[in-house]
């Protein structure tokens, strides 16, 4: 090495594929790395990106925590994430990875910069530029960081920036201020790929094309400006090759500083003693894979050829390669059998299993030409091109071709070898290339002495050419350029003839030979022209900012106190035992069966009424607080363990049936979940609906299992200030007197699934909540193995910003479908409820992929067959929906793993999947991945085909196939005690069973006056003294002063009518259109003979702003003379409080606005009670409503203006309840005390009511309605290895690329200004179709009639289906016969659409035109 060259102290090296193999420039790094460790030892610094997600880790690097430990802590206060280690290589070089995926959601004010400080045009950059830059941009970051915090102005630094992908660091470098010396190179240039990529003439014409211009035909003006401005700013511009040296010149406006030729490294080469047996090996397997592929004894004289690298058809020679297998293959060629292996990574779904099979030894006749299964064979270049050559591996044909379109990794599942593994068994590896700027694929073959054939147009081809001066049998270097296409055919036929007639003698010679020529390219000599550019980018720095200075100047030592670390604390779980007599109290608490079976309940009340009352009814709570002594007392009450001996004879007999449970077997994922107050899980109706959803399961017995978060901090507590401001408190919950399970593994860990986040992975503990039967999974992340952000996932339900939310729903779904794998669950329905869980299909997407081998619609079909979607969500603005850049972040990994491009994957959860700006919606997704799409109501079923409408504009609303099964509500929860135990001697026997007919409801005519009137009058008694005792509680009733309390305690009573509302405070529930006309409320509850009174709770959202201020206006008006103690806001909603009103009370009253409740429950609830529902139709009253079993305003709105539909409500509203409601409370006889006609009221609500709205009934819906077909027709997809599966993607396969050419030829509808269109005269349509190569049958023809409502909006009267009458050369004619039934004006409209009686519904394909 030349003395007068100025080395680097230390020296940066950024490139996408440090770590990361992408491609060739993986290994140039790789290798270079250890010829300049013995001299820069651990000042040799590779940053490459952070872009590995998975949840192993990346076997490429090794995380070393304790490597510059100080620095990495500074970098973090910067905002910088990165890791730092060993790259996983010989000489193990310094590495860091560095998370540029953090500044997505700042892309625009960097790109912007760039532009104001450099001119990079960023405009038109996709994803993977935006990626590019920030990367760049980052890793420049980092070198700033690093230089700042560790180096001295005397350290000479060199970064080096490899392609445009890093440009954005070298540019960041330039403008920081810091004396780094910048060194560009570019391994090919962004134009020269273009032209070479579009079949450009590269070469002959180089001179004549504007760089600029072409970037702006191929779309490149980023990634070429990116390129362009770094190579003009690099301190030394480098390329590898005098090819890509006149690229550059011509395309980036500068010319080349040094060429940098690639090197190599020989020490993975097989050593002279073991090359025969490895050569051997190679040809044993070859031999063995071309005799089960052909059919045919491969003869021992066979010649072994064979190409390999990228899928570059043209740029790699392969087109080439082809032709000349051709050329030999019908030339008289006599010579040895060429068995010819096309090495080419492709996409593809495994390998070809009946080749396995024949591999492993079965006795077959099957041949292929290809290893493993292509995606979109039909699009495959290299497989088109074998077909039109007609090769078959016919018998006789002189060569034979294998395709090996998979990555020979060692497990590619037919050679199960590696790449290099192979290479060193072929007779020559062949390399035609038209663009190649290196070139390693020849330099490896040579390197394993496999005679190779390159061309000119490959830098390695020059550098042999140039610097090799002796003869060099074992390469062909060929002439190419860009009109001679032929003559290199003609070379490489005369190249295979020449290796296939060569002597033993000859051969050896050959191959010693292409090992002696790759030796001009060992990096022991061509690490010398690195050196040299190092050099030149320091001098250059000396000269613009001066010399280095000679003494390092040490940063003065600063003496302060040494701070003492914190502890670092781990959880640890120590359990509670109980005397043996009563361990069945634990298995009874742990699981919730308890708080939905009466005697359970009352058996825990007799343990310690104290405790009981002081836990709020929490078992576990509740046990540890008891006394040793008294556990004793109650192991020797004879009493008390006959009481428990009976509950637990009942709950064993319950659970023994769980065994009988069938198929289909049910995932159900939810966010949220209310299923007790001792598991504070959820927040509102959708989680108390889920919750009682899965006591139905378990009492249904339906195999069911759930899956969702176990939040640390839950269900929040309601405090109201002095002035009636809420005020959101969390507790956080106490793992250990939770119902909950840590679920553990055989050996006794505790189990954990792991989601990739950007630089890390998440983890989850796994825990289990026994609900009866059914089994609810819970992931929780906070614990010590996650980062304190990551942590925090599940702190709160529906918690922190958008990042946090989309972290959430990851771990729903993703984690959720990881964690049933672990637990060795695999359902055959799974069931979303809400968009939240949406990711799930994402996942199970990748299981059949990456799993089973199958494309990306074959996956699309089974995991939509087997998808079900419940939306509880009334307005487009309420579901989740999250940026783009955001989703890069944290899924830009999934499009890869799915086999699919970003775009299509955006295209599931937007409407136009190629807008950056449109939020991709959770609720497209699941909608998108599943069969089945529902509604809570069948109002909301009508209203949620609307929010959909746009995801199928083929159809118009009303076609959705989106349907609706009504919420229900948990019997057995929400039933008073007192109501239970009459309904259990009226409803009859099957009642009890969980299997019934909803009309044993009918039992409750049988039940006498006086005992409906005595539970009503008991339950309203235990209301309003559970009202008065919660409002002496200062703790939580702020609200009211002392003296409004005794006012309150004195006024309100217990003999009243009482109306009840709570509910979740939303401005849409207008809680305050009571208090329209305080005037008229005030006769309305201070009337003498007929008094009413309201009692009010709910919770507002702790964002929602307009809802708190609902709260503190009834408040205040509470306070008001006339109303103290005749309305009453009652704090702290819970589900223990919900239980007091909807039993206690007479009249549940909602007042929605139309038509935004989704279904709403709390009614339902109340009518488990017998107490009436006074509501908008609108949510699930609409089809409970039944006239003498409740109230209701008018479905349809009066006013459009809102405010004056309050109004009009609000004076409905006291009109109802001062003629109708307080009327009839009040009738009551003289003779027996009671109201008949409230009675009446009472009994049809039970009856006519009550019985429809039961979880029990919706439960059965979904069976019949989607679980028990969801699962017939997944179960077919699956059959015989996915057979109906693959041929329904087939033919959505086919039908789409047709499509395009299906064109209308004539049509002939009913038009009033052509033709006389008479009600009941026949009218003959008719349309006329190109369908190219479609049959007929699989395209529908019809003829829509719709007529147009007030609001405009179209509606379908009738639909005339067309039959095929004639199929002629391409050209179909359909007809129909139309008879108009009804006179008037009509929009009339044709559409086609493919049609197949496989599938489920119209809405499962996409394709529809408008004709």
């Amino acid at each position: 090495m030349n003395n007068d060259l100025i080395r680097p102290d230390y020296l940066f090296e950024v490139s996408w594929e440090v770590c990361n193999k992408v491609g060739g420039i993986y290994t140039v790094i790789a290798t270079k790395s250890l010829y300049l460790k013995t001299e820069l030892k651990r000042h040799h610094i590779l940053i490459g990106p952070d872009v590995w997600m998975e949840t192993e880790s990346n076997p490429d690097f090794i995380e070393d925590p304790g490597l510059y430990k100080a620095w990495k802590a500074q970098a973090e206060s910067e905002g910088l994430r990165v890791r730092i280690g060993k790259w996983n290589i010989p000489g193990s070089p310094v590495a860091i990875l560095v998370d540029f995926k953090q500044f997505l959601t700042k892309k625009s004010e960097i790109l912007t910069e760039y532009w104001l400080r450099f001119g990079v045009d960023s405009l038109t950059g996709n994803w993977d530029y935006v990626e590019s830059a920030l990367f760049g941009y980052a890793s420049g970051k980092v070198i700033e960081s690093f230089y700042r915090f560790n180096l001295s102005p005397a350290d000479k630094v060199v970064a080096q920036f490899h392609e445009w992908q890093t440009g954005a660091g070298l540019l960041y470098i330039k403008q920081c201020g810091i004396p780094v010396a910048t060194v560009f190179t570019t391994h090919a240039t962004v134009i020269g790929r273009c032209l070479a990529g579009n079949n450009l003439p590269l070469y002959d014409g180089m001179s004549s094309y504007n760089a600029d211009e072409k970037a702006r035909q191929f779309n490149v003006i980023s990634r070429h400006s990116l390129e362009k401005i770094s190579a003009q700013n690099a301190d030394i511009f480098t390329t590898v090759s005098e090819i890509t040296a006149r690229e550059c010149g011509q395309f980036l406006g500068r010319k080349v500083d040094v060429v940098t030729p690639n090197g190599f490294e020989n020490s993975f080469t097989p050593s002279e003693e073991d090359y025969s047996m490895v050569r051997s090996a190679a040809r044993d397997k070859l031999i063995e894979v071309a005799a089960a592929m052909s059919g045919e004894t491969v003869p021992e004289n066979s010649i072994f050829i064979g190409i390999g690298g990228r899928y570059e058809y043209k740029n790699k020679g392969i087109d080439v390669f082809i032709d000349a297998l051709d050329k030999l293959n019908k030339s008289d060629f006599k010579g040895k059998s060429i068995q010819a292996f096309i090495m080419i990574p492709s996409g593809h779904n495994g390998p070809d299993r009946e080749l396995v099979a024949k591999l492993g030894g079965k006795d077959s006749g099957y041949v292929t030409r290809t290893s493993h299964y292509l995606m979109n064979r039909e699009y495959d270049t290299i497989s088109r091109r074998l077909d039109e050559l007609n090769f078959n591996n016919a018998a006789g044909d002189k060569v034979k071709v294998y395709f090996i379109p998979s990555y020979l990794n060692g497990n590619d599942g037919v050679f199960n070898m590696t790449y290099y593994d192979l290479l060193v068994g072929l007779d020559l590896a062949l390399f035609p290339s038209y663009y190649e700027p290196w070139g390693y694929t020849p330099l490896e073959s040579l390197a394993f002495k496999v005679p190779t054939l390159t061309t000119t147009l490959a830098g390695f081809g020059l550098w042999v050419k140039s610097r090799y001066e002796k003869e060099h049998p074992g390469i062909t270097v060929l002439d190419r350029d860009d009109s001679n296409y032929f003559k290199v055919v003609d070379g490489v036929v005369e190249r295979v003839k020449e290796i296939a007639g060569l002597s033993k003698e000859d051969r050896k010679r050959y191959m010693d030979n292409a090992k002696d020529v790759s030796d001009i390219a060992l990096w022991e000599n061509n690490i010398v022209y690195y050196k040299q550019a190092y050099s030149q980018a320091l001098e250059k720095v000396i000269r613009n900012m001066g010399e280095f200075p000679t003494l390092k100047n040490d940063k003065s030592m600063l003496y302060k106190k040494i701070d003492v670390n914190k502890p670092s604390w781990n959880s640890v779980l120590i359990s509670r035992h109980l005397p043996d007599g009563l361990k069945d109290l634990e298995t009874l608490s742990r699981n919730l069966w308890w708080c939905w079976n009466e005697s359970a309940k009352e058996l825990f009340r007799k343990v310690d009424s104290k405790a009981w009352e002081e836990t709020g009814g929490n078992p576990i709570a509740m046990l540890d607080k008891v006394s040793l002594k008294r556990f004793r007392d109650l192991e020797k009450n004879a009493e008390f363990m006959g009481e428990l001996n009976l509950v637990m004879d009942e709950f064993n007999s319950y659970m023994a049936l769980k065994s009988e449970r069938k198929d289909p077997s049910i995932a159900y994922f939810c966010m949220e979940y209310g299923l007790d107050t001792s598991l504070k899980i959820y927040s509102g109706g959708l989680g108390i609906l889920a919750g009682d959803y899965l006591k139905e399961t378990s009492d249904m017995n339906v195999n069911l299992v759930a899956v969702g978060l176990l939040y640390r901090y839950g269900y929040f507590t309601q405090v109201l200030s002095a002035q009636g401001d809420q005020v959101s408190k969390y507790d956080a919950q106490d793992f250990m007197k939770i119902p909950a399970t840590p679920v553990r593994d055989a050996e006794g860990n505790w189990m954990t699934v792991s989601v990739a986040f950007p630089g890390r992975n998440i983890n989850a503990r796994l825990w289990r909540v026994d609900v009866g039967r059914t089994e609810l999974y819970l992931m929780d992340t906070d614990y010590e193995e996650n980062l304190p952000e990551d942590r925090s996932v599940t702190h709160h339900l529906y918690g922190g910003d958008w990042e946090n939310r989309l972290k959430q729903e990851l771990l729903l779904g993703v984690g959720g479908i990881r964690a049933l794998r672990k637990l060795g669950i695999s359902a055959q329905v799974y069931h979303c409820n809400e968009g939240h869980a949406a990711f799930t299909g994402l996942e199970r997407l990748r299981e059949y992929i990456q799993n089973d081998n199958l494309d990306y619609p074959e996956a699309f079909e089974l995991v939509k067959a087997s998808s079900l979607f419940t939306t509880h969500t009334p307005v487009p603005a309420g579901h989740d929906a999250f940026d783009e850049g955001l989703l890069r972040k944290y899924i830009g990994h999934y499009p890869q793993r799915l086999k699919i491009d970003w775009e299509t994957m955006m295209g599931l959860g937007k409407i136009n999947g190629n807008d950056v700006n449109e939020k991709f919606s959770m609720s497209y997704l699941a909608a998108n991945l599943s069969q089945e799409v529902n509604g809570v109501s069948w109002l909301h079923g009508e209203v949620s085909r609307d929010i959909f409408a746009n995801l199928w504009p083929g159809y118009l609303p009303e076609e959705l196939h989106v349907s609706y099964v009504t919420n229900g509500v948990h019997y057995s929860t929400w039933t008073a005690p007192e109501w239970k135990e009459i309904h259990a001697k009226v409803f009859g026997e099957q009642f009890k069973t969980h299997h019934y007919d909803k009309s044993c409801f009918e039992g409750i005519y049988k039940v006498s006056d006086e005992e409906i009137w005595n539970v009503r009058t008991q339950l309203r008694k235990k209301l309003i003294a559970e009202i008065k005792e919660r409002l002496s509680d200062t703790s939580v009733a702020n609200h009211y002063s002392p003296r409004q309390i005794v006012t309150i305690k004195d006024t309100l009573r217990d003999d009243v009518l009482t109306i009840g509302f709570a509910r979740r405070f939303a401005t849409y529930k207008r809680a305050h259109l009571l208090f329209r006309d305080l005037d008229r409320l005030n006769e309305i509850v201070n009337n003498p003979e007929r008094p009413v009174q309201f009692i009010f709770a709910g919770k507002a959202h702790p964002a929602d702003k307009a809802g708190q201020d609902l709260i503190k206006s009834i408040v205040d008006i509470s306070k008001m003379e006339q109303f103290i103690g005749k309305i009453v806001f009652v704090p702290d909603y819970d589900i223990t409080l919900a239980k007091y009103l909807v039993q206690g009370v007479d009249v549940w009253m909602n007042n929605p606005t139309r038509p935004l409740e989704a279904s709403g429950t709390s009614g339902e609830k109340a009518a488990m009670n017998g107490v009436m529902h006074f509501s908008v139709l609108d949510g699930w009253w609409v089809e409970g409503y039944k006239p003498g079993a409740g109230w209701a305003l008018p479905m349809e709105r009066t006013y459009q203006d809102q405010n004056y539909q309050d109004e009009l409500d609000a004076a409905t509203i006291y009109t109802i309840i001062e003629n109708d409601i307080a009327p009839t409370f009040y009738n009551i006889s003289r003779s027996t005390g009671r109201s008949s006609d409230w009675l009446e009221y009472i009994k049809n609500t039970v009856a006519q009511v009550a019985c429809n709205f039961t979880t029990n009934r919706m439960l059965t819906d979904y069976i019949n309605q989607y679980y028990d077909p969801q699962s017939k027709r997944t179960e077919s997809l699956l059959a015989n290895d996915y057979a109906l599966a693959r041929q329904i993607a087939d033919w959505k396969r086919h039908l789409r690329r047709e499509w395009q050419n299906v064109s209308l030829v004539s049509i002939v509808k009913p038009d009033s200004s052509n033709n006389d269109v008479s009600l009941g005269k026949e009218f003959t349509s008719e349309v006329v179709l190109n369908i190219g190569d479609l049959k007929p049958e699989e395209i529908g023809v019809e003829l829509l009639f719709a007529t147009s409502d007030s609001k405009g909006k179209l509606h379908i009267s009738s639909i005339a289906s067309f039959s095929p009458v004639e199929v002629n050369d391409g050209v179909a004619r359909y007809q129909a016969v139309v008879t108009p039934e009804t006179a008037g004006l009509y929009q009339v409209a044709a559409r086609i659409y493919a049609k197949n009686d496989l599938l489920p519904h119209r809405q499962d394909f996409e394709l529809v035109r408008w004709l």
